[in-house]
């Protein structure tokens, strides 16, 4: 018997690279669509490329669990952010999401069954140099919760996961070990460390379980509590 599939943006590094051995240990086979590494080869920001992807994904048959991964940042203040760094994070962020999710979901429907998690972040509740960034991730839980309502009926779920302070290679080059600034973020975590990838994808493993069926709708910060309010310093 083969192993259910579960399909993974952006998967060859980071976040998604352990989400995708995540699923491995919990039995699934993840489909990698990345520009790097070892699956089907793709540049999500081109909707043409994405949907070509898609259908090689899709040619073994239909893929019942969706994993909205890939996504880019462009840090700026507000007056410096431009329209073309906008609408570049729009279309990686939050219109490959919706697209894959059109893609995958007349399998879910078929087989009244389908689990759809969408990577959130931390920063849509606000973040300093990240207008761009902030508005895409808003905008992606906004869509978690429209789907939700429409596919529940089916047997599909639409959750989404929003991580906080993440290490992993981007994070070390951006908060170099041991500087003033990532001991500042250290310290503004209520648990007091930055979180792992694999933090992330255990909560993502969570919510693509079967056994997730009443679980819709939602947003789990994956934050050390930083979502809660501000530490006493």
């Amino acid at each position: 018997m083969s192993l259910p599939r579960v399909l993974i943006t952006g998967g060859a590094a980071g976040i998604g690279a352990a989400t995708a051995e995540r699923c491995r240990e919990e039995g699934y086979d993840p489909i990698i669509i990345d520009r790097e590494g070892s699956g089907i080869r793709a540049d999500l920001s081109d909707p043409e490329a994405t949907a070509e992807a898609l259908r090689e994904a899709l040619a073994r048959g239909p893929i019942t669990r969706l994993v909205n991964n890939v996504g880019m940042v462009c840090p700026a203040t507000a007056e410096a952010q431009t329209l073309a760094e906008l609408d570049r994070v729009m279309a990686l962020n939050l219109r490959c999401a919706m697209q894959c999710m059109q893609a995958l979901l007349p399998g879910m429907k078929a087989a009244g069954f389908g689990r759809i998690v969408n990577m959130a972040s931390r920063a849509a509740l606000g973040k300093e140099l990240r207008t761009a960034y902030a508005a895409s991730k808003a905008a992606l839980v906004g869509m978690t919760r429209v789907w939700a309502l429409e596919l529940g009926a089916h047997g599909i779920t639409a959750n989404a996961v929003g991580p906080g302070p993440i290490r992993t290679e981007l994070f070390d080059r951006a908060n170099p070990p041991g500087s003033p600034r990532t001991q500042q973020i250290i310290d503004s975590v209520p648990v007091k460390r930055v979180g792992t990838a694999g933090d992330v994808a255990h909560a993502v493993a969570y919510l693509l379980d079967e056994r997730s069926g009443f679980v819709t709708g939602q947003t789990l910060y994956v934050c050390g509590g930083m979502t809660v309010g501000v530490v006493d310093l």
